[in-house]
């Protein structure tokens, strides 16, 4: 299912701030990746660095690396002596990832390789952001991890929200991606401790702001 016009799309990418050399050499080099699909790309990229500019955030979490697009623009909003940490299951995207962290210069990323579920409770650090963009089918598990770990008036983002449309249609009983994200949808509806919308940026982003 088309969510927006690819024509709509491709102008949005013309209007928006050019990627940088890092960010576009990471684009570039993920176009031949199995699962290129997952990156989130020029647009969202900009979106998210802009956020985490105006936010200013001292600590970011990061659940889901991939090939390190959306750390590289996130990071650019941290305060000064601020620190992004980022998760990531597959070693062989972590290993492509950290190559452009270093590439980019980026001594406030560290990057984290293993599962989410277990390395999440080791951090004791208080995050003003938090981007969820990993497993969707755990998407509400990570939320109730890293809820008591967000700041009050601090910004959870989860990525793929929409997922293709197929939030709007009666899943397959097997299709447990999309019944991870309707499960996390449904709860943060009617969750009084965050204020939230939805976005219709790519495959969909919601934010969410901790009362």
């Amino acid at each position: 299912m088309e969510l927006i016009s690819s024509l709509v799309e491709a102008y949005a990418d013309k209007c928006t701030s050019p990627e940088d050399e890092v960010t576009h050499d990471i684009n570039a080099a993920t176009q031949t990746h199995d699962h290129a699909h997952m990156l989130s790309g020029h647009v969202q990229g900009k979106f998210l660095e802009l956020i985490s500019r105006l936010v200013s955030p001292k600590y970011i979490l990061e659940i889901g690396t991939f090939t390190g697009y959306s750390a590289v623009c996130l990071a650019k909003g941290l305060q000064h002596g601020g620190i992004l940490h980022t998760i990531e299951l597959r070693e062989e995207d972590a290993a492509t990832a950290q190559k452009y962290f270093t590439q980019a210069g980026a001594s406030n990323i560290r990057l984290h390789v293993g599962n989410a579920m277990e390395i999440i409770p080791t951090f004791n650090e208080t995050f003003d952001l938090v981007f969820l963009d990993a497993e969707k089918r755990e998407y509400l598990e990570y939320y109730n991890l890293v809820f008591d770990k967000v700041s009050a008036g601090g910004f959870i983002f989860a990525d793929n929200i929409l997922w293709s449309g197929k939030v709007l249609i009666k899943e397959d009983s097997n299709d447990y991606s999309t019944k991870g994200i309707k499960k996390f949808n449904d709860f943060v509806k009617d969750d009084k401790r965050v204020e939230k919308v939805i976005l219709p940026i790519r495959d969909g982003l919601m934010i969410l702001r901790k009362l």
